[in-house]
């Protein structure tokens, strides 16, 4: 069995998380997505036997790196990946940068669909592409997508949609009824969907990931896939990813666009013996992760319906990141943060970051060792109890 109980000290390891100069000393970092949690061993034995050879020059593909990744897409999610549709790229970020350069002129439209990952809307904007939301619709406690709204706000401009799957930070996995409807839209329109897929390997139980990739050429054809190993096993900071194009001539448009940028490359030396241990051997380990998380995600909810019940959680389907409707607390974004900063001492990612639908809400990550969440709830309590109508 996998230790997850272990608090592993990051301090000082130029960690973005926790060596964040403006915190003070004592701040609990529950806001960047990465996890607090050693990364499989086999993934860090490979790097280790890599690392003893003393020239760190340029790399070729480790040979058994796209074998290893399409073995794993078959096993995990049923579907086959052809070797030519695989493309390395240094991450999805700069993925989303090189589809909207292949897809889109300046002025063109790109939707995203908010409260989302800042970066989507910052790629647009940084490619001097125009901005179309499809805001997600509010349906109780679970958050849906809005087509009808997406028709009439999507023109003849409106090239290219950035799809978040499973959906940050909402945890949305999307069912297989809403990616059709959303596929044939968007091929009517002759809208490319470009599917960020990198939470794809993080589900709660009781969910099944569907992929556009999976459900027909007509859907597939019309689809970018970008998928890395960085969330799944927690290696981030090493870097890479891969995007899935089965459509030949956009492959083709995709790879222009990255080479413009200077950036599309075979995966960098430790990246790729990083991904291909993982796909290799990482599989138990993620096995006994997800129930971990799963439990984590129970005991948050537990605690915050016991302790603070005006505040409300939303299901986390996928993904380690509650989504947090602080709102019955009448503050601002800013106040909220100023709570959890000042009074609380822990660090979330601010709602209004994720654009249209985050006032009043925060972000937290919940991948970390138990007694690290009980504690950070335990602070949040604190701070918000006498807010308790």
């Amino acid at each position: 069995m996998h230790d997850f109980d272990t608090v592993i000290n990051r301090r000082g390891t130029f960690s973005l998380k926790w060596d964040s100069p403006e915190d003070p000393a004592g701040m609990l970092h529950m806001w960047v997505a990465d996890m607090d949690f050693a990364a499989p061993p086999g993934v860090t034995e490979a790097l280790r036997g890599r690392a003893a050879h003393p020239v760190y020059g340029y790399s070729l593909a480790p040979e058994g790196l796209f074998p290893a990744l399409a073995a794993w897409e078959e096993k995990r999610r049923g579907r086959k990946i052809a070797e030519d549709w695989i493309l390395p790229t240094p991450g999805v970020v700069p993925s989303l940068h090189f589809a909207i350069d292949a897809c889109t002129k300046e002025g063109d439209g790109v939707v995203i669909q908010p409260p989302v990952y800042p970066p989507f809307s910052r790629a647009v904007r940084c490619m001097s592409r125009r901005l179309v939301e499809n805001p997600l619709r509010r349906d109780g406690q679970r958050y849906r997508m809005d087509l009808r709204q997406l028709e009439a706000a999507a023109d003849k401009n409106t090239k290219l949609l950035l799809l978040c799957s499973p959906h940050n930070p909402v945890g949305r996995v999307w069912d297989e009824g809403e990616l059709r409807e959303l596929g044939e839209l968007c091929g009517k329109r002759g809208i490319v969907i470009v599917s960020d897929e990198i939470h794809c390997d993080l589900l709660m139980p009781g969910n099944r990931f569907v992929s556009l990739l999976s459900l027909g050429a007509a859907f597939a054809e019309n689809t970018i896939t970008c998928v890395s190993p960085s969330k799944t096993f927690n290696i981030a900071g090493i870097g890479g990813s891969f995007v899935f194009i089965p459509n030949a001539k956009l492959r083709e448009k995709f790879r222009r666009g990255a080479e413009r940028a200077s950036a599309l490359s075979l995966p960098g030396l430790f990246s790729g013996i990083a991904a291909e241990a993982a796909y290799r051997g990482g599989e138990k380990w993620l096995d006994e992760l997800i129930p971990y998380l799963w439990n984590n995600y129970l005991y948050l909810k537990e605690f915050f319906a016991r302790r603070l019940p005006s505040l409300a959680v939303f299901p986390v389907e996928g993904t380690y990141l509650a989504w947090l409707d602080f709102s019955a607390y009448g503050l601002s974004g800013a106040q909220i943060m100023g709570v959890l900063r000042d009074a609380a001492g822990v660090r979330l990612n601010d709602g209004p970051s994720f654009g249209t639908g985050g006032e009043g809400f925060a972000r937290l990550n919940f991948a970390c060792p138990r007694q690290t969440l009980a504690e950070g709830l335990r602070r949040i309590a604190q701070a918000f109890s006498a807010r308790e109508k």
